[in-house]
């Protein structure tokens, strides 16, 4: 390996199609309504930085509804919410403009499908999440059922009313390869049961994933810039370690502590789905006061896709 002391960065790394249109929609809605409190139910990103400017610029968070006076604006952050809020927010004729990514929305169309079909529904992914919560709450349908799966322990002890009609789906941050585990774990335990593969897993995810798998192969050291409720930052901590490669989840710059990266000669970086570019450029500069001059970046970005803004921001 070179002697030299290298930064070596991810590509694609930060922010996704489905953060960008989230945290677009806060800035638009701002714009449009300047002399009114914007409102945004739960963080519109799970990344604090991206949070404290918008609170800067006026935005109001809140994790209750009923904080949110009635017909006021309010913003759905992007891992999407249950039918119950939905309703809710009608009730009170809050105007909304639901920033839900449209991979999670997908998820969510198909649970009200299989729900309206009668199938159970099985999800994998991280109890408490609030895209799993949102997803589970799509689910009506009384004699059927939806149930989270996070371990091996929940699969063997999961008990469905019927066998030969149920379906699985994901959260989308997932690790691909923990995943695909788990699934055939669920093919065993059910063999009839249906699923789109990985499909659910988002492709931004898969693609950051990727990119980390392979940095993990060259450096001596992987950081991930990403805030500690991040799903998808956690991951790629985990994906690193899991080639063998000691990884950090660190927040910004000033969480990088000397005895992360003493004595590495290749330092790997990248950000998580919802972490702003500047924070990867903070730390390439702090890294470069430790004497990692040289440079380079690892991998392509084939990343073109840009959703659509909701409603009447267009």
């Amino acid at each position: 390996m070179d002697s030299q002391k290298k930064i070596i960065i991810a590509v694609p790394h930060g922010f996704c199609a489905g953060v960008s249109r989230a945290i677009e929609t806060v800035e638009k809605v701002l714009e449009k309504y300047p002399s009114e409190t914007v409102y945004v139910f739960h963080e519109v990103v799970h990344n604090q930085h991206v949070v404290d400017d918008l609170k800067k610029k006026g935005v109001v968070f809140t994790d209750c509804l009923m904080d949110i006076p009635e017909g006021s604006i309010a913003v759905f952050s992007a891992h999407g919410v249950t039918t119950e809020v939905e309703e809710l927010a009608q009730a009170r004729k809050l105007r909304v403009y639901d920033a839900t990514c449209p991979i999670v929305d997908r998820v969510h169309r198909k649970v009200r499908r299989l729900s309206q079909q009668g199938e159970e529904v099985i999800m994998i992914g991280h109890a408490g999440h609030q895209e799993v919560v949102g997803t589970l709450g799509q689910y009506k349908n009384e004699n059927g059922g939806i149930y989270l799966v996070v371990n091996h322990r929940d699969i063997e002890n999961l008990q469905v009313r019927n066998p030969d009609r149920i379906s699985f789906v994901t959260q989308t941050t997932l690790s691909v390869d923990e995943t695909a585990d788990t699934i055939k774990e669920l093919k065993t335990r059910f063999p009839n049961i249906q699923g789109p593969g990985l499909n659910d897993i988002c492709y931004a995810t898969q693609n950051r994933q990727s990119a980390v798998k392979d940095l993990a192969k060259k450096a001596d050291v992987v950081l991930v810039v990403g805030s500690r409720n991040s799903s998808n930052s956690n991951r790629l901590r985990e994906v690193a370690e899991h080639e063998g490669t000691r990884a950090f989840l660190i927040n910004d710059y000033t969480e990088l502590l000397p005895e992360m990266i003493f004595g590495n000669q290749v330092i790997g970086i990248t950000g998580g789905a919802s972490a702003p570019e500047y924070l990867l450029k903070d730390l390439v500069r702090e890294l470069r006061s430790f004497g990692y001059e040289d440079i380079e970046e690892m991998g392509i970005s084939t990343e073109k896709q840009k959703f659509r803004l909701p409603g009447d921001l267009v």
